[in-house]
């Protein structure tokens, strides 16, 4: 990639490039989290080069929603896949292009000689989104470990509610824009009402993302995934969720979420909630 109008001031190449299937979330949380994601995708890109982790300058990784214990995900990555303490390692959030800020992030680096050898990429464990306490509950909580007489604890554990122990979901709340009040798919609703695309529009175009993906496997296209195995034995060895029977009349059939009356969006024209990583290496 080569691009002076930024201030790049050499061409930045791709060597090289990994991912993990993408494995759809079921539920209940995957067996891996998002550093493990991003471990399985890149030990195999590094042990193929002809120099050692620790020869990297920087390691960039995009993620959104890292566990509590992965705060800075890009630094516990880059830590197990030996690239030692001396290469830096941080992680960039953007919503829906994190892994894209990070190869963006790397170019950057590489062009204007900050840098000459950059691993990044994306990864994200979208199925260990966490589960959250209400406010009520946090407060309630607060109060009373505040409380230090067994006669206050008894007070506070009267003021109670059963609706305070109702869950909030993060991978919800993440998805819904705090400053307007939408979630990505009111969104995506509001984008297909002001670009006049339709119904069966968007139907087509999901039926033809799941053709391709079907075909891609079939003629053997994915040589970029790296194989997983979870702490059961279970192999991983393709994308999960693609829907080789997807049809435009089956998925005309399925009511809109976001707006019941005269939405558009639904379950067989979404994006997948998804657990999966990427790396590029840059050069």
């Amino acid at each position: 990639m080569s691009d002076t109008k930024h201030g790049f001031g050499r061409d930045v190449f791709v060597v090289d490039g990994s991912r993990t299937p993408f494995l759809k979330a079921t539920g209940k949380r995957g067996p891996f989290s998002a550093s493990d994601l991003a471990v399985a995708a890149g030990r195999p890109l590094l042990a193929r080069q002809p120099f050692l982790p620790n020869a990297l300058d920087e390691v960039i990784l995009g993620c959104v929603s890292p566990g509590p214990d992965e705060a800075n995900v890009a630094r516990i990555t880059a830590l197990r896949l030996g690239c030692g303490e001396s290469v830096p390692a941080w992680t960039v959030q953007r919503n829906c292009a994190s892994g894209m800020q990070s190869i963006d992030s790397a170019a950057r680096n590489i062009g204007s000689g900050y840098a000459n050898l950059i691993l990044a990429g994306g990864a994200e464990a979208m199925s260990h989104s966490p589960v959250l306490f209400s406010d009520r509950m946090v407060d309630w909580l607060a109060g009373f470990n505040a409380a230090r007489s067994f006669s206050a604890r008894m007070k506070q554990l009267s003021k109670l509610k059963l609706g305070y122990l109702k869950p909030v979901i993060g991978l919800l709340r993440g998805l819904r824009d705090p400053i307007v009040g939408l979630s990505m798919g009111q969104t995506a609703e509001n984008l297909a009402f002001r670009f006049g695309i339709d119904r069966q529009q968007m139907d087509q175009f999901a039926v033809e993302s799941h053709q391709k993906l079907v075909a891609a496997q079939e003629q053997g296209l994915l040589q970029e995934i790296e194989p997983m195995c979870d702490a059961n034995g279970s192999a991983y060895d393709s994308d999960t969720g693609v829907r080789a029977d997807s049809s435009v009349e089956r998925l005309a059939k399925l009511r809109p979420v976001f707006d019941r009356r005269i939405g558009m969006v639904t379950a067989g024209n979404s994006a997948q909630v998804t657990d999966g990583a990427a790396w590029l290496l840059l050069a």
